[in-house]
């Protein structure tokens, strides 16, 4: 079978070269036309000698992941659901906003996580996304949107946010990312890429040596027992770990301070003394917050808070003296809100099927 280019970051690229016998150089030329200039076909590769284009095309390709459907927001909000094969989709998101445009990334084929206000974790999860099917979203994205690789981004954010836990994709996500950041691809700076985990704190040490780029904490709970019953991995790595991690990334982060992640339920997570709680949580941690107002979706089994409690909430915590951000609801009409993404999973865990029998 023909290799498929976009699995390659640069140095992925350089050695496959080498063992087609082509010097260091053409990696670079190659990983420019793909990423760069979103080349579909090697025939595109103009200053590529004719004899390199005809041995590519005999032995390599380049296959990003295929449309299945689009949807567009009143607010500007784009999402497109691909096609990953064995009648499995994607979604991905674009929001554009004043002066930026960001786009949302998937990881994973659902997500093995099972956060329980996460329509993502309700579909299952069937697989790990390859290189190319994580950055054929970047890829993607930017040809829909008309970018003009000598004008402005259309693209300036990425955000890895999307379906799945992306540290659980560890090698995958980190060569996807690698891409993101060079000047031969995409050239994003570091604190323009932002990788979400739910707490995997073994990856969060890798990822502070191997890549590393902005963190995004989803916490959404400022004590073990709440935190053990939504997000359920805070029983392997509890919240005095994933603190002690959030200091360890910062000594080697190009950024100074971790984004918490908070879903605000109604009722759950969002009283006054929550957010007292999540002051002591955080004392040691340079951070900012940023509040996300629950997104439904079917069967969820959560409100979102009211607004005057999402008030006292942020208010608590500014009080504190924390940077604090109101997530502005983009895409819900069109169910590309955060939490709200479900894409098409086969699921592997059954877990749909369990949920059922259980409510029989």
């Amino acid at each position: 079978m023909p290799v498929n280019l976009l699995d390659y970051d640069l140095p992925g690229l350089t050695s496959y070269f080498a063992e087609l016998g082509e010097k260091p150089f053409r990696a670079k030329q190659v990983l420019r036309w793909l990423h760069h200039y979103g080349a579909a076909n090697f025939e595109q590769m103009t200053d590529l000698a004719k004899s390199l284009r005809t041995k590519l095309n005999e032995v390599a390709s380049i296959v990003p992941p295929q449309m299945m459907a689009e949807q567009a927001s009143v607010d500007g909000t784009r999402k497109w659901l691909l096609d990953v094969g064995s009648m499995n989709g994607v979604e991905t998101v674009f929001i554009p906003d004043d002066g930026r445009g960001t786009l949302c990334i998937s990881s994973q084929v659902g997500c093995a996580l099972e956060c329980t206000f996460c329509s993502t974790g309700r579909q299952g999860f069937n697989r790990n996304l390859s290189v190319a099917e994580i950055i054929g979203q970047l890829w993607w994205a930017n040809r829909a949107l008309g970018h003009d690789p000598k004008g402005d981004r259309t693209i300036t954010n990425v955000v890895m946010m999307g379906m799945g836990e992306p540290l659980a994709n560890y090698a995958n996500v980190v060569t996807a990312l690698n891409l993101m950041l060079d000047d031969n691809a995409y050239g994003l700076s570091r604190r323009r890429v932002t990788v979400s985990t739910s707490g995997l704190v073994p990856a969060m040490d890798r990822l502070r040596e191997d890549c590393p780029v902005a963190l995004a904490v989803s916490l959404h709970a400022p004590n073990d027992k709440l935190r053990d019953e939504i997000v359920p991995i805070n029983k392997k790595y509890p919240l005095a770990e994933l603190m002690a991690a959030c200091q360890r990334y910062l000594e080697k982060a190009p950024r100074d301070f971790v984004t918490f992640e908070y879903v605000l339920l109604d009722g759950i997570n969002d009283q006054p003394v929550h957010a007292h709680q999540l002051v002591q949580l955080v004392k040691d941690v340079p951070c900012k917050f940023n509040l996300i107002p629950f997104n439904p979706f079917p069967n969820s089994g959560y409100l979102c808070s009211k607004t005057d409690a999402i008030r006292r909430f942020r208010d608590i915590l500014i009080q504190a003296g924390h940077i604090v951000t109101t997530r502005k609801t983009r895409g819900d009409d069109i169910d590309a809100a955060c939490g709200q993404l479900a894409g098409q999973v086969q699921d592997k865990t059954k877990r749909t099927l369990r949920r059922i029998e259980v409510n029989q």
